[in-house]
């Protein structure tokens, strides 16, 4: 059986694992064994980071867009609960950027939810 030498298919690793860890400080950035540690760890972060923006998002679409609901007198729930009464179907990003932006657009939506849940 023919001998396997590693060497080439090794220094591949280890560039591409340095090259991940370009900007780590001190020997996580120089050696081998620590920036392949810390790229493993930063690269688990940024996973559960991706997750995260989602949900942390979404948090604050929905503190935006019950802001601009109790400003016209309604409660978040009872607002989107209006909304899908009326048969409206805008995504939480669109509303909160309705809150913001065109206050008058989303006061005419929250004056629509008001009439569906009253009637």
């Amino acid at each position: 059986m023919a001998r396997v030498k590693k060497a080439v298919n090794a220094r591949k690793k280890h560039k591409k694992i340095l090259k991940l860890a370009k900007g780590f400080r001190g020997a996580r950035s120089k050696l081998f064994r620590p920036a392949n540690e810390f790229v493993m760890k930063a690269l688990r972060h940024a996973y559960v980071g991706r997750k995260l923006k989602k949900r942390d998002f979404r948090k604050l679409w929905i503190q935006r867009i019950n802001a601009g609901a109790r400003m016209n007198g309604l409660s978040y729930s009872r607002f989107i609960n209006g909304l899908k009464l009326a048969g409206i179907n805008i995504n939480r990003k669109m509303l909160a950027e309705m809150a913001i932006n065109d206050p008058e657009g989303f006061k005419q939506l929250v004056e629509t939810a008001k009439q569906k849940i009253s009637a």
